[in-house]
């Protein structure tokens, strides 16, 4: 990891229309370089590791940025990607963190790829480039080194999620709102008493 991690200790939640906005922690799976966001910051989890090793490693280090969440936010899985090897890896990773968020009783969204990309790109087929100049342009959010992919992807699912709460972290023209309707919501309830 990049920086020290940021949820060790509780600061106070900003306030917004909806109310204080929860602690909202966008990830972007991967494993060999996880992106990770919180409002204004972005980080990674980079490893060589392999087997239940890495994946020891990846959720110990996720945990790590997770524990203090009030929601955490994840891009779902690529079920086009060209990459099929260490799928069932990857899919255990999914679950390691979901289980994580069940334990702690963090509730927790799910963002598919296209949905993602329309809502911060304007285009579901945006490439990684045009989702990390959308991060940039539009939330003041560079990227940059080996994970800066994986760390705008995260960035950008934590922009929907804070959109969904009802506390944009910038204005997104409707249409690209109206991807917000294909992603996987925790209840509101939830979130709000955590």
């Amino acid at each position: 990891m990049s920086a020290p991690t940021l949820f060790d200790t509780e600061a106070p939640a900003a306030t917004t229309a909806a109310g204080p906005r929860p602690l909202i922690i966008g990830l972007d799976l991967s494993l060999t370089s996880t992106g990770i966001a919180g409002e204004g910051w972005t980080d990674h989890i980079r490893t060589k590791r392999i087997g239940d090793a890495r994946l020891a490693y990846l959720e110990e280090g996720i945990a790590s940025f997770i524990r203090n969440a009030d929601m955490v936010v994840m891009e779902g899985p690529s079920f086009g990607h060209a990459h099929l090897g260490g799928h069932e890896d990857m899919a255990g990773l999914r679950v390691l963190v979901r289980r994580y968020c069940f334990r702690h009783q963090i509730p927790y969204g799910v963002v598919p790829p296209s949905s993602l990309k329309l809502y911060v790109a304007g285009y579901g087929k945006a490439s990684k480039g045009e989702v990390r100049s959308a991060v940039a342009d539009r939330y003041g959010v560079h990227t940059e080194g080996g994970a800066r992919y994986d760390e705008a992807d995260a960035y950008a699912a934590l922009a929907a999620a804070c959109d969904w709460w009802g506390a944009p972290l910038a204005v997104v023209p409707d249409r690209q709102r109206k991807a917000l309707d294909g992603c996987q919501w925790p209840d509101r309830e939830a979130v709000t008493t955590r």
